[in-house]
């Protein structure tokens, strides 16, 4: 568990270009709408990818699709209910949908299809990371157009992200047992992708304008630990399959690498040297979850707050400027009130730069469901709240003392009089932003150097000290993934 609620994402991407001096007919169009985490959004990319290289249009409206796609979560009670929702409003309006992602996976008490049991309607069902077996459900309900459309294709597929980041799965499945996650029976095993193939899409990215990769999948510290390190090529170089040897080829791109969903193993240590160097942004994103050693055991989690704690004092010695993210379960079956308070003080100790929390939601087929002394839900909201007014504070007085100090930011959004950026402690969607204040234009995907002013406890606020463009950056020798501290290098 280590995002918010499901964003839904409908997906509308440009018309088809039509041929000189003739009109071609209409190809036969898909609807998309993508749910959940970025594992499953880069699912959606593979799939759209696919459909516009057989040459079928996406509608970005359910009246002119021929067909819709909805891929779905099925994670916590929210995320189910809002898929359970895209669906019934796709069969509404539509009437003809292709069910897939994590909810697609799950199944009754008999094996069959549980999202078929709510909409008996829908025209085929199918679990994640599933690309072949969607395009097959769309063959057999809506014919392939006759010419493949190739030359309509950018050189890394269809990108559901802006222009200038794109998530970066490395790996599907995972082999943690957590007892309050299904994803491995979802997903399955950890399967790591050959780290050639990943440098090749990350370099196809880069090509096509992004600045910023971020690194997801289920489990990204354990990354090649299925393939035991397996050597494979990279530009004809042999490479060991692992997380430190993929970020230090990352690193060699030229933009900024974040790196998502890492427990804390002991070698993960490492990674924080690369980061001291620059090589890769100083982020972690780690899901401890708890902090007290009985919940941990109950939660089937690999760590103990102890370590936890050690860990995050030797990151921050080998790297000062270090951000780490976290989320964490308040009202865990079985968290008396001591255990939580316990938590709470692990959290006022180990100063973490973002935080979300979630209070505990039964998930069809987790082995929690069964722990005994259930905790109520009013009892695990008012832990969620209380959680979450202590981090705003830590928040508050991390972020205050940034004021002063000059930061890259990379631009999401221009508006007028500024714009809208992140430094590299932000990721996207899920943190803070930077609000800009400047008298020139912002271009979105460029890197600018900004002071930081004023913040509250979630966001920073700048004025421009260098409007430089990034190709002006380039000719410095000044990467994206450079920062300044307090105005000195």
């Amino acid at each position: 568990m280590t995002g918010g609620s499901p964003r839904r994402r409908p997906v509308d991407l440009p018309a088809s270009r039509r041929t000189l001096g003739r009109r071609p007919p209409q190809p036969a169009s898909v609807g998309f709408v993508s749910l959940g985490c970025p594992k499953a959004l880069v699912d959606s990319e593979r799939i759209l990818t696919r459909l516009r290289a057989e040459g079928y249009a996406i509608s970005p409206t359910y009246r002119d699709a021929d067909l819709v796609i909805v891929n779905t979560c099925g994670f916590i009670d929210a995320a189910v209910e809002e898929s359970v929702h895209a669906i019934g409003e796709a069969l509404a309006e539509n009437g003809k949908v292709i069910v897939t992602g994590c909810l697609g996976a799950r199944t009754g008490a008999g094996g069959e299809s549980w999202v078929r049991g709510i909409h008996p309607a829908v025209l085929a069902v199918t679990g994640p990371d599933a690309t072949d077996q969607v395009l097959d459900a769309v063959h057999t309900h809506l014919a392939r157009p006759h010419e493949p459309f190739f030359d309509l294709l950018p050189p890394a597929g269809v990108k559901l992200t802006p222009r200038h980041y794109a998530y970066l799965k490395i790996a599907e499945g995972c082999n943690q047992s957590c007892s309050f996650c299904v994803i491995p029976s979802m997903r399955g095993k950890l399967v790591s992708r050959p780290i050639g193939e990943v440098v090749r899409e990350a370099e196809r990215l880069v090509q096509q304008g992004v600045r910023e990769l971020l690194i997801v999948s289920q489990d990204t510290g354990a990354y090649g630990v299925d393939v035991r390190g397996r050597t494979d090529f990279v530009n004809g170089r042999p490479v060991r399959t692992g997380i430190q040897e993929l970020a230090i080829e990352l690193g060699r791109l030229g933009v900024w690498v974040r790196l998502h969903y890492i427990y804390p193993y002991p070698h993960i240590d490492r990674l924080t040297d690369l980061m001291a160097q620059g090589k890769i942004l100083p982020y972690l994103d780690v899901p401890f979850q708890h902090a007290h050693p009985r919940v941990l055991r109950l939660m089937r989690r690999p760590a103990s707050a102890e370590r936890n704690m050690d860990r995050i004092a030797a990151w921050r010695a080998v790297c000062p400027g270090l951000s780490i993210r976290s989320t964490f379960i308040a009202g865990f079956p079985g968290e008396t009130e001591s255990e939580f308070e316990y938590l709470i003080e692990f959290l006022k100790q180990a100063q973490l730069d973002r935080v979300g929390c979630f209070a505990y939601s039964p998930v069809q087929g987790a082995a929690a469901n069964e722990l005994p002394e259930p905790v109520p839900e009013p009892v695990r909201e008012a832990r969620r709240a209380r959680l979450m007014q202590v981090q705003a504070e830590i928040s508050r007085r991390r972020l205050a003392a940034r004021i002063g100090t000059v930061q890259r930011v990379l631009i999401d959004q221009a508006l007028p009089g500024g714009g809208i950026g992140r430094t590299g402690c932000e990721a996207p969607e899920i943190d803070g932003v930077v609000r800009i204040s400047t008298t020139g234009p912002l271009q979105i995907g460029a890197f600018y150097d900004v002071r930081i002013v004023d913040s509250d406890e979630h966001d920073l606020s700048a004025v421009m000290v260098k409007s430089r463009s990034e190709s002006e950056l380039a000719e410095s020798g000044l990467t994206g993934s450079d920062s300044v501290q307090g105005g000195a290098r």
